[in-house]
Order: C-alpha cells, then structure tokens, then sequence
C-alpha cells in the first residue's frame, strides 16, 4: 500500500466558518492523521465520545487501541489505522477513526460489485477509506464532534485528505443520524442496509416489560408456541446456562469463549478476525462492557454467546448488543437459546432499553428483533464512478425500503390487543 500523507489542513472553507464565527474565534482548523491510536491521548478521546448523542463502547479509544495493539486490525491484515484529529486553536474539536483498505472484508456494507467494476475498467479501487469500527457493525457516532460546525468540517478535511492521498473513495460505516447530515450536506451518497433490534417496550404502551413472560404475551399465538417449543428443546437436551458480567467473567471463560469463537470462523472456512490476545485487552481494560452466557450439558460448558454492553446512562438508554457465538456441540435450538432468549430475559430483567442482534438475518423477526434501517455515506473520487454508484444507490434504496415495508406487514406482535396468550 502507498504511503498516505499524515497532516493536511482545512482551508477555504474553513475560512468561510471561520469568518462567521466571532472575531475572538481561535483560528482555523487544523486536521491532523496519526498512525495509530497512540497518536490521539484516551482522556481526549473518550471525552468527546461521551458528548455525542449515540456513542457505543466500540468507539472507545480502549477499543479501538486493542484491536489495533493486538495485531487484529493493522496493515497486515488490510486495515492501516489512520487516527483524525481536527483541532481550532490547539483545541480538539472533532476526531474519528479511518483505516487505509486493501480489501472489503470485515466491513458488512459490502462493495465488492465497486471494485470489480473499477477492476474490469483498468483502474485500482483500493486502496480506499473507511471511517468505522473494523469487524463491528453496530449503528452509533463515527464523527466525534463538539458541534455540528466541526463535524461538518471533519467532513470536508476527509474528502480533502483522500484527494491528496489519492485513495479511490471514503466510506462512512454505521453512521449516527448527525454524522449522515453532515455526509449529506457535504456531497456523500448514503446508502441503506437493514438490521433486526429488540426493544424493551410493550407494543401499544410503550412500558418496559416485567419478565420473559410478559414480553412472550405480546406475540402472536404462533411466535410464543414456537418460541417455548425451542427453549424446552434445550431444556430438555440437558442445557442449562450461567452468566457472567464484568470482571466475574474468569480466565477460563474468556479462554472456552475464544475456543468457540475461533472454531465458529473455521467452520465456515475462515480464520478468525479478532486474536486472543484481543479479547484478553478486553478483560483487562473493558470488562464492565461485556456479558457471557455459557451453555453447559453434564456439568461441562459447551457453547457460549458474547454480549457488549452500553453505558447505563447512555442516552436514549442502557443498549446490549449481540456479538458472538460458538459450539462445541451441536444442540437443537441452541444458538436462539444463546444468542437471543438468554440475552432479552437478561436486558428485561436487568432495564435494558434495545437489544440490537447484529446484522442481517430475517429469522430473527420471530424472536421480537424487528427491522430497522442502517446508513452509510459514501464518497468516490472518479467522476464517471461516482455518477454510476449514485444512480446504483437510488435504485438500490428503493429496493430497500419495499424491503423494510415488506418486512413491517409480518410484525411477530399480536394483531389485536385482545388475542389470549396460551
């Protein structure tokens, strides 16, 4: 990969804000690209995290330092960290975390039609830009700015940076509903995918759900009849689960977690995206922000599913996110017992507000999750391209929203208030 230049500077327009802002204005901004997280202090970082309105603690400088520490997200593996600063008059004032591609794997907004097509024309689509949590597709702020002015701003330095970089595109992954105004407003495409999110709140009334059993009665007769068939499947196969948060999560467990975890990827032909030594970054440094389910049959443990964990006084409130999953043995029903039975009567019991179960997957409507819309913004340098992808793009979200209409008209919640639940 060529090398990318490490400073640029924002410079007309930033003028232009800088001429509207009053005359003891401290300057212009300034972005700064460092090549690691190490370049940008954590005290700085998560602060200005924290000031957005849709942080994840996948955005957290310890996260983002682990998998760059641990050797899972570095040049060798395709993803050269590029650390953004903006500064106006020495102040942080926006930052966000970009990686130098060399491929499209580990992103979930896929591209790779993009790159064939730039391929088959003789022209090189990577290296590219992406602004996102590698391996992480979970919806939150990606721009962390102090206010609309530096996002936006964040914005133009980006494009400006990839220009004299001469990378192909730039690709806003996940984004928070402030980073995609400030995207729009600036000439990125946006782009749609869908998600399936669990929420905390009864229909109709909007009030948290007491138990599981409150949250089964409001499902249709067929969804609650399929839902406890399953659940006793397991039961009866002998399968009981503990849980474990935090710092109560042993050695043990984050070692037969990361046994799971790696032969899941191999399963499916690949090798694991995050190392050991990732998650043992996590045990140190974050465990407040993780939950594990271990599934055990004759006092042995034999699967597990891994849940992340939001900050309790988030905004919006408290928010799990399902993340990962494995077996060392096969048990009917056991992944929606892992991976989403346990989970939700965990976030009722505990106030959780939204559970969100991750990408794709339609099955997972019959278990509450129900479809929500994703955004990303894109910016591609060629002309010709660009004009190509958008008309692709209009189309394509189209498509999707026939989709997530489509989808709505199977709501798995009863049809009429008044149905009994059996």
């Amino acid at each position: 990969m060529e090398p990318v230049p490490t400073t640029t500077h924002a410079t007309d327009r930033a003028l232009s804000l800088h001429d509207d802002a009053p005359t003891d204005s401290p300057g212009d901004y300034t972005l700064q690209c460092h090549p690691s997280p190490d370049g940008v202090e954590s005290h700085e970082w998560d602060a200005l995290l924290e000031a957005q309105a849709h942080p994840t603690p996948f955005m957290r400088h310890a996260y983002l330092a682990a998998l760059h520490e641990s050797g899972s997200a570095v040049p060798d593996t395709g993803w050269t960290p590029v650390f953004c600063t903006l500064r106006r008059g020495g102040a942080l004032v926006a930052a966000c975390a970009v990686y130098a591609k060399s491929h499209s794997y580990g992103e979930y907004v896929f591209d790779h039609a993009w790159a064939h097509a730039y391929a088959r024309h003789g022209m090189e689509y990577y290296p590219k830009a992406v602004v996102a949590v590698p391996f992480t597709p979970v919806p939150g702020a990606r721009l962390l700015a102090v206010d609309a002015a530096a996002r936006a701003m964040l914005v133009q330095g980006l494009v400006q940076w990839c220009t004299e970089a001469g990378l192909s595109s730039l690709h806003l992954l996940f984004a928070a509903s402030e980073d995609v105004e400030a995207a729009r407003a600036n000439g990125l495409m946006l782009r749609q995918t869908v998600q399936f999110h669990w929420q905390n709140a009864a229909p109709g009334t909007g009030a948290a759900f007491g138990n599981f059993d409150e949250f089964l009665g409001t499902l249709s007769q067929d969804k609650r009849k399929k839902i406890r068939q399953e659940r006793r499947r397991v039961a009866e196969a002998g399968v009981s689960f503990r849980s474990a948060q935090g710092r109560a999560i042993e050695p043990s467990d984050w070692d037969f977690f990361y046994q799971c975890y790696e032969r899941t990827y191999w399963e499916h032909g690949n090798a694991p995206y995050l190392t050991r030594d990732f998650f043992q970054r996590m045990a140190q440094d974050m465990p407040e922000a993780w939950l594990l389910f271990v599934a055990e049959r004759g006092g042995e443990p034999i699967a597990c599913s891994l849940i992340a964990l939001g900050a309790p006084d988030a905004p919006g409130g408290a928010v799990a996110y399902g993340r990962y999953w494995g077996a060392l043995e096969r048990v009917d029903c056991l992944h929606f017992e892992a991976c989403y039975y346990q989970p939700l009567a965990w976030c009722i019991a505990h106030g959780v507000q939204r559970f969100e179960g991750g990408a794709q997957g339609e099955h997972k409507m019959a278990r509450a999750l129900m479809p929500v819309a994703t955004t990303s913004a894109h910016w591609l340098a060629h002309p010709a391209f660009a004009s190509a992808v958008e008309d692709f793009l209009r189309r394509e979200g189209r498509g999707v929203d026939g989709y997530l209409q489509e989808l709505q008209e199977h709501s798995p919640f009863k049809a009429q208030a008044g149905e009994g639940a059996n």
